[in-house]
C-alpha cells in the first residue's frame, strides 16, 4: 500500500469498475533575467566584520538558498582574486570577477555591529544593485537564522514577487511503526521539526488552517474512520466520526470551513462542514466518486478527483456557477489535485509508464508541464501559499520523503523531516 488515501480511491474505483463491468502580485523590482525559470547561480561575498556570527549568517544563508530548486550556490573559492568587497558594497569595478565565475546574483554582508547586518544584492551582469537592508540580529538560539530566513525571503519577494516559501511550515504524515502514523510539522529548511499528533492509527492527507490554528487530517483506527483535528491554541487533537465511516482528504476553504469527501450512499461525495466541523451541504456530488478537494485563495474554484469517466481523472468545478471541467486531459489514471492559492493552476500526479509523476496544468493558457521525472514514484503535490513552490512525496530515494519543486520544475530539493517515512505534505503559515 502507497498511501492510504490512494488505497482508498482505488479501492472506490475498482468497485465502481466491477459493477460497470456487470451491467489541474504584480512588483516593481529589478528581476534577474531567468529567475525562477532557469538556473540562477548566486554567490556570497566574503563577510565585512562580524566575527563568528558572520560565518554562520553565511552558512545559514547557504543553506536556505539550495533548498529553492533554481538557484545554485557558488563556492565563493571559485572567484578570480577571491570573494571579497570593499565594505561589504560592492563597486562596479568588483563586478567582473564574480561575473567571470558565473554569478548572476551576488550577495555582500556587512556587520556595523554585533547586533545589526547589513545585506546587499546585485546583479553583476549590468552592476545593478538589487536591494539591501539593514537587519537587527537577537541574542535568541535562533536569531542569526532568523535573519537567514528574512533575507531569503526579501530576496524571492525582490525576484518572483512573492517570499512565503521561507516563512512557512510544512505539516505532513510520518510513519511509526508498521501501523501508526502521526502529524508533523516542519519548516522548509528543516529547522522547529516537531510532532504534533501522538495516539494509535494512521494520521494522513493534513490540511493548515489560514489563521494557523487548526491542523485536519483524516485518521483511520481499527474501528473507525474519523476527522481529527488538532488545536494549536489548546496543544489538543479529536476525533469527528461521520455516519458512513469514510473521510477523504480535507481541504481548509479560505473562511475556514472545510470541503472533504464523505461517504453518503454508495459513493463518497464532497460535503462542505462549517465552522465547528458539522456537515453543511454537498459540494459535489454524482453517480460515481468525487473526493480529494482542493480549493483557491477566493474559494471559488474547487479542483476534485473524480471517477465519472471510468478511472481517476482530475476535475474544476466553479464553485459560483456549478460548472464542472476536466483538467487531465491525457492519461488514465489522475489523482492527488492541489489548486495554486492564485487560482491559475492545478498540480496533480500521473500514472505513467514509468510511475507517478507530478505534472502542473495551467487553466489561463490550456497547456500542461510535467514536473517532475523520477526515480519512483512522485506523488501528493501541494502548492505553497506563493503559488509558485510545489512540495510532494517521492520515493526517490527508497523510503517516502517530502521533495520540493516549483511550478515550473527544477531540480528536486529533500526537505529534511528526520527518519521514517513522510508523505502527504500541507502547506501553512509559521506559528
Amino acid at each position: 500500500m502507497q498511501n492510504i488515501n490512494r488505497f482508498l480511491i482505488s479501492l472506490c474505483f475498482s468497485f465502481l469498475l466491477l459493477l460497470a463491468a456487470m451491467a489541474g502580485n504584480a512588483h516593481s523590482a529589478a528581476v534577474v533575467q531567468g529567475f525562477g525559470s532557469g538556473m540562477t547561480n548566486v554567490v556570497l561575498a566574503d563577510p565585512v566584520g562580524g566575527s563568528g556570527k558572520a560565518k554562520t549568517l553565511q552558512d545559514a544563508i547557504t543553506a536556505d538558498l539550495r533548498l529553492v530548486p533554481f538557484i545554485k550556490m557558488l563556492d565563493p573559492r571559485a572567484i578570480p582574486g577571491g570573494a571579497s568587497v570593499a565594505q561589504g558594497i560592492a563597486a562596479s569595478s568588483e563586478f567582473n570577477k564574480f561575473l567571470l565565475a558565473g554569478a548572476h546574483i551576488l550577495i555582500t554582508t556587512s556587520w556595523p555591529s554585533s547586533s545589526e547586518v547589513e545585506i546587499r544584492a546585485y546583479e553583476p551582469k549590468n552592476g545593478e544593485f538589487l536591494f539591501g537592508t539593514r537587519y537587527q540580529v537577537g541574542s535568541g538560539d535562533n536569531a542569526i537564522y532568523d535573519v537567514a530566513d528574512k533575507f531569503c525571503s526579501d530576496l524571492l519577494v525582490n525576484q518572483i514577487g512573492r517570499g512565503d516559501f521561507f516563512r512557512a511550515t510544512l505539516a505532513f504524515s510520518k510513519k511509526d511503526g508498521s501501523r501508526k502514523q502521526d502529524i508533523w510539522a516542519v519548516r522548509p529548511n528543516g529547522r522547529n521539526l516537531r510532532r504534533l499528533t501522538n495516539f494509535p492509527g494512521q494520521a494522513v492527507s493534513p490540511t493548515w488552517s489560514n489563521d494557523g490554528r487548526f491542523v485536519l487530517f483524516s485518521h483511520i483506527d481499527a474501528r473507525s474512520h474519523a476527522l481529527g483535528v488538532w488545536d494549536a491554541t489548546q496543544g489538543r487533537v479529536q476525533r469527528i466520526k461521520f455516519p458512513g465511516n469514510t473521510v477523504i482528504g480535507p481541504c481548509f476553504m479560505p473562511d475556514n470551513r472545510v470541503a472533504v469527501g464523505l461517504t453518503d450512499g454508495r459513493n463518497p461525495s464532497i460535503f462542505l462542514l462549517n465552522h465547528v466541523f458539522q456537515k453543511d451541504r454537498k459540494l459535489e456530488s454524482s453517480f460515481s466518486i468525487d473526493v480529494s478537494p482542493s480549493v483557491d485563495s477566493t474559494g471559488t474554484k474547487m479542483a476534485f478527483t473524480s471517477s465519472r469517466l471510468g478511472g481517476p481523472q482530475v476535475f474544476l468545478k466553479d464553485l459560483r456557477t456549478g460548472a464542472v471541467s476536466r483538467i487531465s486531459k491525457n492519461g488514465g489514471y489522475n489523482t492527488d489535485p492541489s489548486i495554486s492559492p492564485d487560482g491559475t493552476l492545478v498540480a496533480f500526479a500521473r500514472l505513467t509508464s514509468a510511475g507517478h509523476r507530478i505534472f502542473v496544468y495551467d487553466l489561463v493558457r490550456d497547456t500542461e508541464t510535467q514536473v517532475t521525472f523520477g526515480p519512483g514514484n512522485d506523488e501528493e503535490p501541494a502548492f505553497a501559499p506563493d503559488s509558485y513552490f510545489i512540495a510532494y512525496m517521492s520515493r526517490r530515494g527508497g523510503e517516502r520523503k517530502i521533495y520540493i519543486t516549483t511550478r515550473v520544475g527544477g531540480e528536486p530539493r529533500l526537505i529534511n523531516t528526520g527518519p521514517g517515512d513522510a508523505a502527504f505534505p500541507a502547506w501553512g503559515t509559521t506559528r
